[in-house]
């Protein structure tokens, strides 16, 4: 078995070509850290003895690459993780987004979709969910899947209760799902206004027109070139006036469009200025 960072930079290079070539993913612009890192882990749990043998599967199983992909791509998420982020969302944001007939809402690099259903939930609450639409979007299918089906296990109730709470939620969390055994099923009616789909954001371009972009520790694995790539992506999508909330490892301020936008409080939300 491969010990850690046994995969030489140059091997990086070439499975980066590989992908590309063969499948049309596109890493060449990712931290080559965070990739080289992630190739690592996958060595050791899949067992590979060399890079040469994981080098082969992938050119030869159309499957495993699923796989790999969704390793290199997989994003820690969870319910209103930071609940203070949420608690301005529900507070500061949402009421302007109230004024709009139609508040559409992207999710982007959504994963399993746990903050696609925290924004479900926030806009019920706030009596705007009937007039909203919420895009998830990733580049993964596989995760999406888990977001369609909107089950998770029972064991993260607990924390996922206690963001909520600590977000402003006036209701028992509970009301939202019910529990099967280990694990849990969203309401469907958080699903109705719900809108799932592969995009990447490496290559595809923009698809609507936002008042919220929510795109959050997804950037952080991105080189400068392609950060400022998807924030010019982001920045052809959303409206004037429009949000664009980051990780809190994440910031406009040194993008060429940090001087469109103004922070909110001490959020990494920011909002567009009227450049039209």
């Amino acid at each position: 078995m491969l010990e850690p960072s046994i995969v030489k930079d140059e091997e990086v290079e070439c499975l980066i070509k590989d992908v590309y070539r063969l499948y049309g993913y596109d890493f060449s612009l990712y931290s080559r850290a965070s990739f080289k890192r992630r190739v690592n882990r996958i060595c050791l749990i899949d067992k590979f003895t060399s890079f040469a043998e994981l080098r082969y599967t992938i050119l030869n199983d159309p499957e495993y690459l699923k796989h790999f992909v969704e390793e290199i791509t997989v994003n820690v998420t969870e319910m209103f993780r930071d609940p203070y982020f949420f608690k301005v969302l529900r507070e500061k944001i949402l009421p302007q987004l109230g004024t709009y007939p139609l508040i559409r809402i992207w999710v982007a690099g959504c994963s399993t979709g746990e903050e696609a259903y925290s924004m479900a939930i926030l806009l019920k609450e706030a009596n705007l969910y009937h007039k909203s639409l919420i895009y998830g979007t990733d580049i993964n299918p596989s995760v999406l899947e888990t977001a369609r089906a909107g089950v998770f296990p029972l064991q993260q109730m607990k924390l996922y209760s206690e963001n909520y709470m600590l977000s402003g939620g006036k209701q028992d969390f509970s009301d939202y799902y019910t529990a099967n055994y280990d694990s849990v099923r969203f309401d469907k009616s958080l699903q109705e206004k719900l809108i799932l789909s592969t995009h990447n954001l490496v290559s595809d371009s923009s698809f609507n027109s936002f008042q919220l972009i929510i795109c959050r520790n997804v950037l952080i694995y991105f080189d400068k070139e392609l950060q400022e790539r998807v924030f010019n992506l982001f920045d052809a999508s959303l409206e004037n006036l429009g949000y664009l909330a980051l990780g809190s490892k994440e910031t406009l301020r040194f993008s060429n469009l940090g001087k469109f936008y103004h922070q909110i409080e001490d959020q990494k939300i920011w909002k567009k200025a009227d450049h039209s």
